[in-house]
């Protein structure tokens, strides 16, 4: 797993575009509906809006996600060397969610605040973020693998995972609402959390499966 954790990290640094684009991505449209729309966001829209736009960000970076490995043939070589495939597959997914999810964290209370969220509510930001985002590589992972054989996949990608993303947004925003409210966020962070966990427990499998699906296929 270490050898694998350097290689990923190692591509990573040298296609920092898959970093920077989703990131930039986020800043950008946040900054653009602030500008376009300033008196129309409500402290109660701010958590919605906020979560819509990581669910979009996330899906554009989910596209690369196993698009170059694949069309150079390294990801039939790393699954069919690895001693356990499902090790290589839950490290991308790690990795994929360290480069975007992660960031998403760090950068949440302050777009937050910048849609109009109280200070009061970024700490409820980031650990909607932090029990949230895992979930949304998980599960967007599966459908990664089974687009990133199509030349245009990213509208199927989009078409398949949105709906399995649509639970993470209702809790995710809810959280934040509920905190800024001054109301309990316990049922909220279990929701979220038994969502990351049932993900961490089928995504890896059927990532796997699908990954093999694209492979048979190409």
């Amino acid at each position: 797993m270490s050898s694998l954790l350097r290689r990923e990290w190692q591509v990573a640094l040298r296609a920092k575009g898959a970093i920077i684009n989703p990131v930039a991505f986020l800043l950008l449209s946040t900054t653009l509906f602030v500008i376009a729309a300033p008196d129309t966001v409500s402290s109660d829209a701010a958590a919605g809006i906020l979560w819509t736009l990581v669910l979009l960000t996330q899906l554009l970076a989910l596209d690369a996600m196993y698009r170059r490995d694949f069309d150079s043939g390294v990801l039939e070589q790393t699954l069919v060397s690895a001693q356990v495939p499902f090790v290589a597959v839950l490290t991308r997914i790690f990795m994929q969610w360290l480069s975007t999810g992660f960031i998403m964290v760090a950068v949440g209370p302050a777009l937050g605040i910048l849609l109009g969220l109280p200070a009061e509510a970024t700490p409820a930001i980031a650990l909607a973020m932090l029990l949230g985002t895992p979930a949304l590589s998980l599960l967007g992972s599966i459908g990664a693998s089974v687009t990133v054989g199509f030349s245009r996949g990213g509208v199927i990608l989009a078409l398949l995972v949105m709906p399995l993303f649509l639970p993470t947004l209702i809790f995710g925003a809810g959280l934040v609402a509920a905190a800024e409210a001054g109301s309990s966020v316990m049922p909220q962070v279990y929701a979220l959390s038994l969502i990351s966990l049932v993900a961490l427990a089928i995504a890896p499998f059927a990532t796997l499966a699908g990954l093999k699906i694209s492979l048979e296929m190409q």
